[in-house]
């Protein structure tokens, strides 16, 4: 395979966007039969925050286009098919696309992007347009030079049906592939359905009713000096992998515990770390004060707290420790006032199964299609 050097607008083309304020989402909304995505720099739900019906003036890519959204922040990519809404950002994303653009290339070309991109810039150092413009990324070509989009579209679909034959013998090796809901789950996802819930506002960690207690690391590491390669997960404010950004091997002293919460400042990254970790400069050590963490309570909070971040206007101010301990979600409750665990544990096993059978019937789908192109 040949490859060459292209920029970035030499592949996609920056197009035109229009972008919303999120308080003036009620005086834009109007009575009509359609309801389109809202996108932000989220990086839950491929970025987007909610669906919304809004005045045609403020729609982007009306005719449904292969579109890329790169958001210069957090570098976090999405690809999309459909006429969207765009959060005001001050211009911080960038919308584009090509006439050759399609799911199978896109997928190469973002990872292709995505390589180059988080290694170049950071929080300070964003991904804007014209920085964006002038970054060049490696793509394959062919004999006359020109970009081999076939090639990339034939790799994506050796991999997917790669990783399918993986994801089929792994559910089947961990029963997951039994994704039966139980009466417990099924009676939790009617109850939540019925809005019946009792719910109580807490304060993350502010108060004594608070439900982290949240602290600086004994020591953070600088990504300049520590050297990769070594046993324990390097924790920064990057929005991907899990906010790791390799594993490191430094004094075990400076180990933060597992099953706490790594939130990063300014980016307002949040992840729950199962093991110990270092962190880099400016993340936060969140300890869960009630009970030890565990992974789907972690889950459920996770979700809770990156939805209630999307209300907060990005960029006015930084994100620091004052704004995070006031930050107030809402939790479900027994009839006493405390926490229900036993709820929020069955409601994530739930939803588990749920996506894992959303899973295996896509794999089943590529699978069938898969079979009926080679009977061609």
């Amino acid at each position: 395979m040949r490859t060459k050097q292209f920029q970035i607008s030499q592949v996609l083309q920056w197009q035109p966007q229009k972008e919303i304020d999120p308080l003036k989402i009620k005086e834009l909304t109007v009575n009509a039969d359609y309801t389109y995505p809202f996108y932000g720099q989220a990086t839950l739900n491929n970025g987007i925050i909610s669906y919304e019906t809004l005045t045609p003036k403020v729609l982007n890519n009306k005719d449904g286009k292969p579109t890329i959204l790169i958001h210069s922040n957090n570098q976090n990519i999405v690809y999309l098919e459909t006429p969207f809404y765009l959060k005001d950002g001050h211009g911080a994303t960038s919308v584009l696309q090509s006439d050759m653009l399609n799911e199978k290339n896109a997928l190469y070309i973002i990872t292709c992007i995505k390589k180059v991109i988080t290694k170049k810039f950071a929080y300070n150092e964003k991904a804007t347009k014209i920085a964006l413009k002038n970054t060049y990324i490696e793509l394959p070509i062919t004999k006359n030079g020109n970009i081999d989009y076939q090639f990339m579209e034939s790799s994506i679909r050796e991999l997917e049906e790669a990783r399918i034959r993986e994801l089929t013998a792994y559910l089947s090796a961990s029963d997951l592939d039994n994704y039966n809901l139980t009466y417990a789950e099924l009676s939790t996802l009617q109850l939540y359905a019925s809005d019946k819930i009792k719910y109580k506002p807490f304060k993350l960690g502010a108060g004594n009713d608070r439900l982290f207690d949240i602290k600086s690391p004994q020591k953070r590491f600088n990504a300049n000096t520590v050297k990769f390669g070594g046993k324990y997960p390097y924790v920064v404010r990057t929005s991907i992998n899990n906010g790791i950004r390799g594993y490191i091997t430094e004094d075990t002293q400076y180990l933060n515990a597992g099953n706490t919460i790594s939130f990063g400042q300014d980016t307002a990254t949040i992840f729950y770390q199962e093991k110990p970790y270092f962190t880099g400069d400016k993340i936060k050590i969140m300890t869960y004060r009630d009970c030890p963490l565990y992974p789907e309570l972690a889950c459920y909070l996770l979700t809770v707290i990156r939805k209630t971040f999307q209300s907060f206007a990005w960029g006015q101010s930084s994100f620091n420790e004052t704004i995070l301990k006031n930050v107030e979600i809402s939790l479900p409750v027994k009839t006493d006032g405390t926490i229900d665990y036993d709820f929020i544990t069955t409601f994530i096993r739930a939803q588990e199964k749920i996506s894992i059978k959303k899973v295996v019937e896509w794999k089943d789908s590529i699978i069938s299609t898969t079979k009926n192109v080679f009977k061609k």
